[in-house]
């Protein structure tokens, strides 16, 4: 082939020119996976380019009995490594199950072969609710991309990216159906091979696949931001709180906590470094002051907690760098139901409720003024206060959702319960969280500021005290599934 047919150098020059095309597209939180080896050095620019991290996909081919070189299926590796089956191959070769899984087997233990090799004891980067760039050098019949990408789509990609440098139009026009956006620098309608569109395309070694990787998460830990954390003091009493900001944050989440809890806690803590993960801002608050914690019928007090919202979220509203972000209210025990008394006092300022093992019940017949999308989310085995959400859940007329942690009790101690219950709570504020649109005209100067005194009167005026959760007058709760509205 003459030299005026290469459309590049290398296949560093192929990710600088994806790397190029992919910035405009200002995907949001994405993270690259590179078929190896070939993907390793393209995927590399392209991690420059949107500062953003690096892991490996591993895709390793079953065979079909007695044909080996033809694709029977796929295995991908993960925490939950998947299988990809191609139904005609498997029909027209007899494969059975048995054949499968032995497969399958021996082909796990390739896969953590070459982990090892490449990435030794590093962890994997989590797909759910990210952007997932797949990259490869190219593609010729697309079988191993094909695998990848289905597998992404089941581990909770929340948008899947195909981006190589050249590839078949045929091949294209069916990685479509599995891709949410694919960018391909040259489809090619007469393709010889991938090698034919590189001048170099010498097979790279694992030792330089392993420096290039090792490159990469070297050049990306230093150049990716933390969040900024600062403790704040939310006025008139000096609440004090502990804000984190990611960079480019997509909203803010203000934690209501419940009784016996703190900013402090823990699960509190580590909910918060999820949603700091995801991109949210967080701020969480001492919603009493030490001496009101020491008097625990404040941790009852419905009307006092949602005050104290409030005025969070007016600080909020003040603070130039956090100022305009949506924001959700996250409640966990008496918490959510001051979280859904501040949320029906706020209206459209909050996005979204999420409430963890909470008693949004204690907000009473304000329930009905909810207007935010709103999350219940109860252990299977919390039952009082499993029968508590269901009852709130019916009071609720706006968008509302119920779910269930199979097995986990109310403080969802169990191994892997709390993690479910934040990927949930995730999930709901990346759906429901998006910027809104400024107000302009008569409208923006029709609202009035509403003073302390007055918000403290009306939300104690509205609520109604409900029995604490171990009052025996609570109802003997019923058993069931998730509600879904």
């Amino acid at each position: 082939m003459n030299q005026q047919h290469f459309q590049f150098l290398d296949r560093v020059d192929a990710g600088r020119q994806l790397a190029t095309k992919l910035v405009k597209l200002k995907l949001d939180r994405p993270v690259v996976y590179a078929l190896p080896r070939g993907g390793v050095p393209v995927a590399l620019e392209i991690v420059r380019a949107l500062n953003a991290p690096l892991d490996l996909i591993l895709v390793r081919k079953i065979g079909a009995p007695g044909a080996p070189e033809v694709a029977l299926g796929a295995v991908v590796d993960g925490e939950s490594p998947e299988t990809v089956i191609n139904q005609n191959v498997r029909l027209a070769s007899g494969a059975d199950d048995a054949y499968l899984e032995r497969a399958r087997q021996c082909e796990l233990v390739e896969l953590e072969r070459r982990r090892a090799l490449y990435l030794g004891n590093r962890a994997r980067v989590d797909p759910k609710g990210r952007t997932v760039i797949i990259v490869d050098d190219g593609l010729a019949t697309g079988a191993t991309a094909k695998a990848a990408l289905i597998a992404m789509r089941g581990q909770g990609a929340a948008k899947i990216v195909l981006a190589i440098p050249v590839a078949p139009e045929e091949t294209l026009a069916e990685m479509r159906q599995y891709a949410d956006v694919i960018v391909c620098l040259h489809p090619a309608k007469d393709f010889w091979g991938v090698g034919s569109f590189y001048e170099d395309f010498r097979q790279l070694t694992d030792e330089e696949t392993i420096g290039l990787l090792r490159q990469g998460w070297t050049e990306s830990e230093k150049a990716e931001p933390s969040p900024s954390k600062r403790q704040i003091a939310v006025p008139p009493l000096g609440l004090v709180g502990d804000l984190s900001v990611p960079p480019d944050p997509r909203g803010i989440i203000l934690f209501a906590h419940g009784s016996g809890s703190s900013r402090l806690s823990p699960r509190n803590i580590a909910v918060a470094d999820s949603l700091n993960d995801a991109g949210f801002a967080t701020l969480l608050l001492d919603l009493l002051t030490a001496d009101e914690a020491g008097d625990r019928r404040n941790v009852f007090d419905i009307p006092l907690l949602a005050e104290r919202l409030l005025e969070a979220a007016i600080w909020i509203g003040a603070e130039p760098d956090i100022a305009d972000l949506p924001l959700g209210l996250f409640g966990a025990s008496t918490g959510a139901g001051a979280a859904m008394l501040a949320s029906a006092e706020l209206r459209e300022r909050v996005s979204a409720v999420v409430s963890r093992g909470g008693r949004p019940d204690l907000a009473g017949r304000r329930l009905t003024e909810v207007e935010t999308p709103t999350l219940f989310i109860v252990g299977g085995h919390d039952e009082q206060v499993l029968a508590l959400n269901r009852e709130a859940l019916a009071a609720l007329t706006c968008e509302k959702l119920l779910r269930v942690v199979p097995g986990a009790t109310h403080l969802f101690e169990e191994p892997g319960a709390l993690e479910a219950a934040t990927e949930m709570a995730i999930a709901w504020f990346q759906h429901y969280l998006a910027p809104k649109a400024p107000i302009h005209g008569s409208a923006a100067t029709a609202t009035q500021p509403v003073s302390q005194a007055s918000i403290a009167e009306v939300l104690r005026s509205a609520a109604e005290r409900l029995p604490a959760l171990d009052d025996p007058a609570l109802p003997t709760p019923s058993t069931g599934s998730a509600t879904l509205v």
